[in-house]
């Protein structure tokens, strides 16, 4: 995928934070690309091929160690006898590779434990590595799951960061417990558990102070906090970009504090992603959550399974499928597939389409959700696809409603005054009429396909289409 701003306009899950995996992508799919031809298993040719990914690993700042265990169990299994026996041995290595790397990023989805009445959630970590937007983004989160957060600012040092907390809580819209003039961390957390208990809120979040690991008088500070809120989480933030060193870092907050997760910020930037690949292997500790981008929806549950096919080209279609289902209504959805498969589907829908696909965010993060989508993009003009759908959008929008309904009666005169209306050519109007017409037979196509499947039984590809 080509490199650049792709910051999703809703959540963008999975979707803006690839460009600080694009090297490591391309690496990996440069191996598998040779793997793929394989017809034959030895360990001469996988050997070769794991030296490509153990480069790409150790460029993307991944952990010594961790690539070394990672790469000798992908061997291992390569060389076994299943693999061998294989009749797409090379495709049989490529899947170890993705299941190997669900492993390192940490099997499946560490969900939150809010278990606690109230319960107590702490941020911990550097200075500038993003608690108290994070504070902000989980916050947000929450009460979007039905929860009554309280945003509780813990920073007794900066007085910048209560603030910033404040004006976060106004933002999503969530109350903040603020006591600028006390310098006691536990009084401050004493008066938040009581306002909680009283305006029956649920799950407070502490954003501490940031501090160097080595400054131990403020640790200790964290553990008395910790020992008084008795807190279900304790989640240390770190700046993706921080690299290796991210790893001492987890493990000195752990020693101290004993964390329970961590969320990776700022992985809408372009460094090389090391610390999400090495976490979980050195701490112990999940990756809970991930800030993908500045705006405060712009931060998501950590999916290993997701991350690991988005990173080997594999696209991330669940993803893709929860987006749409938050933005576009179940009814709408079933009706617009029925139309799609009777081939009824009209320009009326397809303006209806496109304004749901802006919904998901950019068009380069949706393709990015798609298998291939990556590599169909690097060489794309995105600018240029872009514009091309809001002239089709404006040429929709300069028809009548019975002409959306019913194209076929656009006559020539009709053509000119639409173009006219729209600002552009008669001939563009043609083409993106003739465009339309294609891909209405195409959703014939599919329709009859799907028809077939269904009569033969279903199946995997059948449920996918809508069918059994």
């Amino acid at each position: 995928m080509a490199t650049g701003t792709r910051t999703c306009q809703t959540c963008g899950d999975a979707a803006s934070w690839l460009p600080m995996f694009d090297s490591l992508s391309e690496k990996l799919q440069s191996a598998f690309r040779n793997l793929r031809g394989l017809g034959k298993i030895s360990e001469d040719n996988v050997g070769e091929a794991l030296r490509e990914v153990r480069l790409a690993l150790l460029e993307a700042d991944v952990n010594f160690k961790v690539a070394k265990e990672f790469l000798g169990r992908v061997k291992e299994k390569a060389l076994g006898e299943e693999v061998i026996k294989s009749i797409t041995p090379g495709q049989q290595v490529i899947k170890i590779i993705h299941d190997e790397l669900v492993t390192l990023l940490g099997s499946a989805n560490a969900r939150l434990e809010v278990g606690g009445n109230p319960s107590c959630l702490m941020l911990c970590g550097l200075h500038g590595a993003g608690k108290t937007t994070s504070a902000g983004k989980l916050a947000k989160l929450l009460k979007k799951q039905g929860r009554t957060p309280l945003l509780v600012a813990a920073d007794v040092y900066r007085p910048a960061a209560m603030d910033q907390l404040a004006t976060l809580g106004t933002q999503v819209e969530v109350p903040v417990f603020v006591r600028k003039e006390e310098k006691d961390v536990l009084k401050i957390a004493r008066g938040a558990l009581d306002e909680a208990r009283a305006q029956n809120l649920n799950t407070l979040i502490f954003d501490t102070a940031g501090r160097l690991q080595v400054d131990e008088e403020l640790v200790q500070e964290l553990v008395r906090l910790r020992d008084l809120v008795k807190p279900q989480e304790i989640l240390l933030v770190l700046d993706a970009a921080t690299g290796q060193e991210a790893v001492s870092v987890a493990t000195h907050f752990d020693e101290a504090l004993g964390i329970t997760g961590s969320i990776l910020t700022k992985l809408d930037g372009d460094a090389r992603g090391g610390a999400a690949l090495s976490m979980k292997s050195v701490t112990g500790r999940p990756i809970k959550f991930v800030g993908v981008g500045e705006k405060l929806d712009e931060f998501e549950p950590f999916h290993p399974e997701r991350m690991a096919g988005r990173i080997l080209g594999m696209g991330d279609v669940v993803s893709l499928v929860e987006k749409a289902a938050e933005t576009i209504e179940e009814d709408e959805a079933r009706a617009m597939e029925e139309k799609m498969r009777k081939g009824t589907f009209t320009l009326e829908d397809f303006l209806e389409q496109m304004k749901a696909m802006k919904k998901l965010g950019p068009l380069e993060n949706v393709m990015g959700m798609l298998p291939g989508g990556d590599q169909m993009m690097k060489n794309a003009d995105m600018e240029k696809g872009k514009k091309e759908l809001s002239r089709m959008e404006a040429i929709i929008c300069g028809m009548t409603l019975g002409e959306r309904r019913n194209p076929n009666v656009l006559n020539a005169s009709r053509r000119k005054r639409v173009a006219r209306g729209s600002g552009v050519s008669v001939a563009e109007v043609n083409t993106m009429l003739n465009k339309f017409y294609e891909m209405q037979k195409m959703m014939k196509k599919m329709g009859k396909l799907q028809k077939m499947m269904a009569r033969m039984g279903g199946g995997p590809m059948s449920k996918m289409m809508g069918g059994g």
